[in-house]
């Protein structure tokens, strides 16, 4: 039996990833003002292609929420915040349809809420929280091609890492002050790094 070294146990105190795979290095803080809330589902969490570890680093009004179910008090103190106006980043599908758009912008700061796992179980988590699909949505209309195909298979043509579907939000939201150039450049050497050590995916 192979027992891995005290080395390669041991976590960075930071991005709490093995010291073997830790992406300190990798950070690039980006500047930005919508609040980003993350809730990630508990099996992203130990994926180590995962990318909202660099996320959560690099955006300074980033909080992530690991979780499955939630109580619906605590996941409204979640999605509300006094001055902020939410916003849901998901797509507009039969299965879990967007809710009757606003026509008046909104006036207060944004929190951005996205959720990071698979399709299904993001969809899932959308329909058992109807304070969730209640939410005004954000979809991005024409996602710009995606680098995760190297590490992970993805069942849609316009599926993105969350890191890139996040950054490509705030980019929409915020104009040219939001630079998303340095994070994603940080983002396609993590892909680079994870792609080095893990085989190719194969597709679904």
């Amino acid at each position: 039996m192979n027992v891995p070294s005290p080395v390669a146990r041991r976590r960075c105190a930071r991005c709490l990833r093995p010291q073997a795979t830790c992406l300190c290095a990798l950070v690039r803080p980006t500047a930005h003002r919508t609040e980003v809330l993350v809730l990630q589902h508990p099996q992203e969490q130990r994926q180590a292609k995962n990318s909202v570890a660099l996320l959560r680093l690099s955006l300074a009004r980033c909080e992530v929420v690991v979780g499955e179910r939630f109580a619906p008090e605590a996941l409204q103190a979640l999605l509300q915040r006094p001055g902020r106006d939410t916003r849901l980043l998901y797509p507009d599908v039969p299965a879990a349809p967007a809710p009757p758009a606003s026509a008046a912008p909104a006036t207060a700061p944004l929190r951005l809420v996205v959720i990071d796992a698979t399709w299904r179980k993001s969809l899932r988590l959308l329909l058992e929280h109807p304070a969730l699909a209640a939410l005004p949505r954000l979809s991005l209309a024409d996602p710009q091609p995606t680098r995760y195909r190297a590490i992970r298979a993805a069942r849609r043509g316009d599926q993105v890492s969350t890191l890139e579907a996040t950054v490509q939000a705030l980019a929409m939201l915020e104009g040219p002050a939001f630079d998303a150039a340095p994070l994603l450049d940080a983002f396609g050497r993590f892909v680079a790094d994870v792609a080095a050590r893990c085989p190719r995916p194969q597709a679904p």
